[in-house]
């Protein structure tokens, strides 16, 4: 699998999480530090997520869920709901992330780092993401404490 790494305006995106547990609030929490339109959907939604700026329902997906949206993150930890998720995402062209196959995805997120108007993003292709937050993580310190310049 090889990934072209790209940044994606969002600002007009409808974002959609389903699921509700531990992966999706991780997935909730790293973006509502880009946005706050996102829906999340799942028969039980996290306190984590709940107390992100996010709207949320407590049910189980419908595949009506899918009108509009842009960006799909699929995170029910059921593989074949969210294989059935995907598929049905594919026919309608929305771009998903299915959380626990990589080999589904469209997209992946990167390890990130924002300072000001930078954003360092960090990736493996699905492969090794602990390694890339490894490395997230030494520019991260790099940079913060001026061994790294980002001037």
């Amino acid at each position: 699998m090889d990934f072209l790494p790209v940044n994606i305006r969002i600002s007009d995106a409808r974002i959609l999480i389903v699921g509700g547990g531990r992966v999706a609030t991780h997935k909730a929490t790293i973006l509502s530090r880009f946005t706050s339109a996102v829906t999340v959907i799942a028969p039980q939604v996290s306190d984590g997520i709940k107390a992100l700026p996010f709207r949320w329902e407590e049910r189980d997906f419908s595949e009506t869920d899918l009108d509009g949206v842009t960006l799909l993150f699929v995170c029910t930890g059921d593989h074949t709901l969210n294989h059935h998720i995907h598929s049905l995402a594919r026919q309608r062209g929305v771009l998903t992330s299915v959380c626990d196959s990589p080999a589904e995805c469209d997209f992946t997120s990167p390890a990130i780092f924002r300072e000001g108007g930078l954003t360092i993003a960090v990736a493996s292709d699905a492969k090794d993401v602990r390694r890339s937050i490894r490395v997230r993580d030494r520019i991260k310190n790099q940079i913060e404490n001026g061994t790294l310049s980002i001037e």
